[in-house]
């Protein structure tokens, strides 16, 4: 099981609680993950990545064990950690302001 950790306007959206549990067919990359998680929380869909080129949006980040991966391909292996459910996989609003 992956442990998945949503930012609080996206745990409204998909009334969930603070970290969801999800389990990933084949090898744990951002792409199996995010498949995963709209598959079961539908409404999220395009609310992560775009429906169509299926890139992460503008102002939310992904981090786990401490790193940010917002920039990985998205089929790249995930840490061990997370794939095991030790670490979760974060996806964080990103803050903008002037």
């Amino acid at each position: 099981m992956i442990r998945v950790i949503l930012p609080q306007h996206l745990r409204t959206l998909a009334h969930a609680g603070s970290e969801l549990m999800l389990e990933v067919e084949g090898p744990v990359t951002q792409r199996s993950v995010l498949d995963a998680l709209e598959a079961r929380y539908p409404m999220l869909r395009g609310t992560i990545r775009d429906q169509v080129t299926q890139e992460r949006r503008a102002f939310l980040r992904f981090f786990a064990c401490e790193e940010d991966l917002s920039h990985e391909l998205p089929d790249a292996l995930l840490p061990d950690a997370v794939a095991s459910g030790a670490e979760p996989f974060l996806i964080i609003g990103a803050i903008a302001g002037g």
